[in-house]
C-alpha cells in the first residue's frame, strides 16, 4: 500500500460564524491521482485552499480538525507555511502569472528554497518549461513580462510554475477548463507523468481526463464528502442523488463508455 502524504480528519472550515466545510475526512497517497468533482459552490475549491494554508491569508477564516503532510500538522508551530508551499503546489483554474518575468515565475520558488546558484536556476526553468511544453515558446523571451503569453502559455507557465520546486503533492483546480483541445492534451500528458513522483489531487468535471487518469473519485457537496469510489464504479453505481445525477447526464452524452446502471 502507497505511503499516505495527506491525512484529513474531521475538516472544517467558517468565515466568521458561516460554515463553509464541515467534518472533511480524506487521505492523498503518494503516486496517486484523484479526482474531486461536486456542484458549483459546494467548497471543492475552498478544501484545497486549506490543505496547503492558503486560507490563511483571508481574514476571519477558521480552519477546524486536523490536517497532516508526513504526518505533521500542517498548522503547528513546527511548519513553515513557505516549506509547506513548496511541498504542495498549486494550479488555479484561471492562470495567475507573477507579476513579473517568465524566468522569475519559475525560478521564485527554487530561490524560496534558498538555490541562488544561476546556473541551477538556469537548468530548473529550462526543464520546467520543457515539461510543460513551453520552453520552445518562450526560451528567447524569459525576461519579458509572464502577461504577454497567451492564456493557453500562462497556464502552462502556471504548472512549469508548480511543478520547478519538485512538490510531493499537486493540487489542481479545474486547470483544464480554460484550455484548447491542444493545450489540454498536453496537460494530462504532463499529469500522468508527474504522477510518478508526486500525488495529485485533481478538481475538475473532465469526465475524458477522470477516467484516463483518476483511480478514484471523491464527491463532495454542501460541504462535506458525501460519496468515494473508484471512478468507474462511481458511474456505474452512483449511490448519492448528485451523483447519480452527474453520471446519468456524461453516460448519456457518450463521454464514458461504461453502462450507466445506478441503483434506484
Amino acid at each position: 500500500m502507497s505511503e499516505v502524504l495527506f491525512r484529513c480528519e474531521g475538516v472544517g472550515r467558517r468565515y466568521g460564524e458561516t460554515p463553509v466545510l464541515h467534518d472533511c475526512t480524506f487521505s492523498l497517497s503518494a503516486g496517486s491521482f484523484t479526482v474531486l468533482i461536486g456542484p458549483s459552490g459546494c467548497g471543492k475549491s475552498t478544501f484545497l485552499r486549506c490543505l496547503n494554508r492558503m486560507n490563511d491569508l483571508v481574514d476571519g477564516c477558521k480552519v477546524s480538525g486536523t490536517i497532516e503532510l508526513d504526518g505533521n500538522d500542517i498548522h503547528s508551530t513546527q511548519m513553515n507555511v513557505v516549506d509547506l508551499r513548496t511541498k504542495v503546489g498549486m494550479v488555479f483554474q484561471k492562470a495567475n502569472p507573477f507579476p513579473m518575468s517568465i524566468y522569475d515565475n519559475i525560478a521564485y520558488g527554487p530561490r524560496c528554497q534558498g538555490i541562488k546558484s544561476k546556473k541551477i536556476l538556469d537548468e530548473i526553468v529550462e526543464q520546467s518549461l520543457t515539461k510543460a511544453a513551453l520552453w520552445e515558446e518562450v526560451k528567447d523571451r524569459l525576461q519579458e513580462s509572464a502577461f504577454g503569453l497567451s492564456g493557453g502559455q500562462q497556464q502552462r507557465l502556471c504548472i512549469a510554475r508548480a511543478i520547478a520546486m519538485e512538490p510531493e503533492v499537486i493540487l489542481m483546480d479545474e486547470p483544464t477548463s480554460a484550455l484548447d483541445e491542444a493545450n489540454r492534451d498536453l496537460l494530462l500528458e504532463l499529469l500522468r507523468e508527474y504522477q510518478e513522483t508526486a500525488a495529485i489531487l485533481f478538481i475538475s468535471h473532465d469526465t475524458e481526463a477522470m477516467k484516463a487518469l483518476c483511480p478514484i473519485t471523491h464527491v463532495m457537496e454542501h460541504g462535506t464528502i458525501i460519496e468515494t469510489q473508484a471512478t468507474e464504479q462511481l458511474f456505474i453505481h452512483p449511490q448519492q442523488p448528485w451523483t447519480k445525477r452527474f453520471a446519468e447526464a456524461a453516460c448519456h452524452r457518450g463521454e464514458v463508455n461504461w453502462k450507466w446502471t445506478a441503483l434506484n
